[in-house]
């Protein structure tokens, strides 16, 4: 194994490091103490759920709460936290805990997941994940607990606030609350939806889980203090902001719903999963919106999903300079060289991956509203977990599909296709040619 792991690239150790954890996972969610008295689970069904946890999606063919033991529901847990920080992270991380060292090879596997940049400073940034992680994930459970706390005995409101702000952090749209009320079955956050605490607590844990490990320790560090940061943190911050302002717009005009509704779908669109109003209830205009949003999705570094902010804003300086004949900058910074060209090819990748998709899907299922399965796509993709309702009923073909699109989205579509990149040099040169653009 160890000689195999050392032929692979870095790329290709992630990926095989996720995906020995979602077949991991779809074993043990399959296993009798996983599930509640009277509950079936298909192969099929398990492997798509551990799928969605570890790519921290949150699209689900069966309720959480319904179909999970306590048990079952705190591997689905474990399984969020390990697809949050990384594969990569949490390995490190375990040896760490052992009082082992990190090789080289390995600290280059730590740079390559989290887009460090440099070696410098590895297993201190590593430390600072976990400690950031567990630090924001308890004071998330403290303030969900006042709220379910309300409703449930404590023991369980317990479980469920620690099982929320561990899937709200890392942007995954699960919820295990099939029960509350009897009435309200696999309907994610809808009976909280006038909540204030609820909604705020729900959104800032989205938010940082969304804006990236780098960026939180870069404002804490600089005292929060704008003209310290560094470009990097300046145009995850500024887009964030953006791209939340903007969608909350959007949402209010086009549906009928509440401004804290469309606050929080605006944030949770950006690859969070959640919602408390029923999205097939929604506008085709809202649903655009929504996708625009998931499609975008979070932050490099983040736990969350889509081409990043960073890549949609790199990709509007490109633009925008091309336009306009003048070079690319902000905020008193150049933009790095090729952050154009890199940007194109991600968000062009990832419109491929989106269309390909929706059109196997309508061909397998071909009931389907052409709307629905582009959502459920672009849902997939941007590891979002929000869907119009059609996830339970999608067939195997379609739901082995979703499966790897969720995969694509959760390692990045440029890091899938470094997959199958060899390195053999160039042997043949050609004299430049003319094309006509434009």
């Amino acid at each position: 194994m160890k000689k195999f792991l050392k032929q692979l690239s870095p790329a290709r150790i992630i990926a095989f490091g996720f995906l020995t954890v979602i077949l991991l996972g779809s074993v043990l969610l399959i296993l009798p103490f996983s599930l509640k008295d009277g509950v079936r689970l298909s192969y099929v069904d398990a492997l798509y759920t551990s799928t969605s946890a570890v790519c921290v999606t949150g699209l689900t063919v069966v309720d959480t709460g319904n179909a999970f033991s306590p048990l079952g529901q705190f591997i689905l847990g474990l399984l969020i936290q390990i697809g949050g920080l990384g594969v990569t992270s949490v390995g490190a991380g375990i040896i760490l805990a052992m009082g082992k060292k990190i090789n080289a090879r390995g600290r280059n596997l730590i740079v390559e997941a989290s887009n460090l940049g440099t070696r410098g400073g590895t297993i201190k940034f590593l430390r600072s994940v976990f400690f950031t992680t567990i630090t924001i994930e308890i004071i998330g459970a403290i303030f969900s607990f006042l709220v379910f706390v309300k409703i449930y005995p404590p023991i369980k409101a317990l479980g469920y606030s620690l099982f929320h702000s561990v899937a709200a952090f890392n942007n995954s749209g699960f919820d295990n609350l099939g029960l509350s009320g009897e009435v309200y079955n696999g309907v994610s956050l809808i009976p909280y939806q006038n909540n204030l605490l609820f909604n705020l607590v729900t959104c800032a844990l989205i938010f940082f889980g969304g804006i990236g490990f780098l960026v939180i320790k870069e404002v804490i560090h600089k005292r929060f203090k704008w003209k310290k940061l560094s470009m990097h943190s300046r145009v995850v911050l500024s887009m964030s902001l953006a791209l939340t302002i903007a969608g909350t717009l959007l949402l209010k005009i086009t549906e009928d719903i509440s401004w804290l509704g469309a606050f929080f779908s605006s944030v949770s669109a950006r690859t969070a999963g959640f919602s408390s109003f029923s999205l097939s209830e929604f506008s085709s205009a809202g649903l655009l919106v929504m996708m625009i949003l998931m499609f975008i999705g979070a932050s490099p570094g983040s736990t969350g999903g889509g081409i990043k902010t960073s890549t949609f804003f790199a990709l509007l300086q490109g633009i925008k300079s091309a336009a306009t004949n003048k070079s690319e900058k902000a905020f008193h910074y150049s933009m790095p060289e090729g952050s154009f060209k890199k940007a194109a090819v991600i968000t062009l990748i990832g419109l491929g991956v989106v269309t390909g998709g929706t059109y196997l899907m309508v061909i397998m299922d071909p009931e389907l509203r052409f709307v629905d399965a582009l959502f459920e796509i672009v849902s997939a993709f941007g590891t979002v977990g929000l869907s119009t309702g059609i996830t339970t009923s999608l067939s195997v073909g379609s739901k082995i599909l979703s499966m790897f699109i969720m995969f694509i989205g959760r390692l990045g579509p440029l890091t899938i296709a470094t997959l199958w990149y060899f390195n053999k040099g160039e042997r043949v040169e050609y004299p430049e040619g003319n094309i006509a653009i434009g």
